[in-house]
């Protein structure tokens, strides 16, 4: 069995291993704590790297040609995560986004000059339709599990760090491109973060440093959003329930 395949089925039983069922209107964490250090960390980090770096660049795009060209670099490093996107919609079953992901991929990589520009989205009406394989995990009926504050990438939850593993053994783009050219995708999909903190700075600025208790917020809202994005909505969540 290849490594990459043994790598993701360990991925997928830690996974299994780690999660158990919870209501739709609780959050069930156990790590706390640890969680609550990881927040500090990452909520330093923004207001000493990530919003400085930011400061410059306007939520309309207006910020001059450096947001310009950061737009750039998040649509060449989104363009190469499509193939992947197209191989998670297949193993979810759905057959007619994977296609539609896969048109998208061959539009922008082509018209697009590999993907810098978005053709794709504004003239062939084939917007990009996100997903992963945390959200693979969910159609196959693996719970939640427990939350978890990583550094640098922020709230997500037992199933989606092993979905987050997974995704990046199984990148089809790993037979095409070797490695230096796979990590300077993913180098691109990193820098396109700092486009999104721009746009949604107010919101960001808010939540992680003017709420009273930064990391409930954070957590209920980011639970609140992805249980939405995977059709799990529940009652209203209490953010203090375990």
């Amino acid at each position: 069995m290849p490594r990459n395949t043994i790598f993701a089925v360990l991925a997928c039983g830690f996974c299994a291993a780690c999660a158990t069922n919870h209501s739709q209107n609780d959050i069930h964490d156990p790590f706390e704590p640890m969680n609550r250090q990881v927040h500090a960390f990452n909520r330093g980090l923004d207001a000493h790297v990530v919003k400085p770096a930011t400061a410059g660049l306007s939520s309309d795009g207006g910020g001059g040609m450096g947001s310009h060209v950061l737009q750039g670099i998040g649509n060449f490093g989104s363009n190469l995560a499509q193939p992947g996107k197209a191989l998670n919609h297949l193993l979810q079953g759905r057959v007619e986004p994977a296609v539609m992901t896969g048109f998208r991929f061959a539009v922008n990589s082509t018209l697009g000059l590999a993907g810098f520009l978005d053709p794709a989205s504004a003239d062939f009406a084939l917007p990009e339709q996100d997903t992963d394989f945390g959200e693979t995990l969910a159609v196959w009926g693996v719970p939640e599990g427990a939350y978890l504050e990583l550094p640098l990438l922020g709230p997500s939850t037992t199933r989606d760090t092993a979905g987050r593993v997974v995704d990046l053994v199984i990148d089809p783009m790993h037979q095409v491109l070797d490695l230096d050219e796979w990590l300077i995708g993913l180098g691109a999909r990193a820098v396109s973060k700092a486009g999104e903190r721009a746009r949604f700075g107010d919101s960001v600025d808010s939540i992680l440093h003017e709420s009273a208790d930064s990391y409930a917020q954070t957590r209920l809202i980011w639970m609140q959003h992805r249980r939405h994005e995977l059709g799990q909505e529940g009652e209203e969540i209490d953010p203090y329930a375990e």
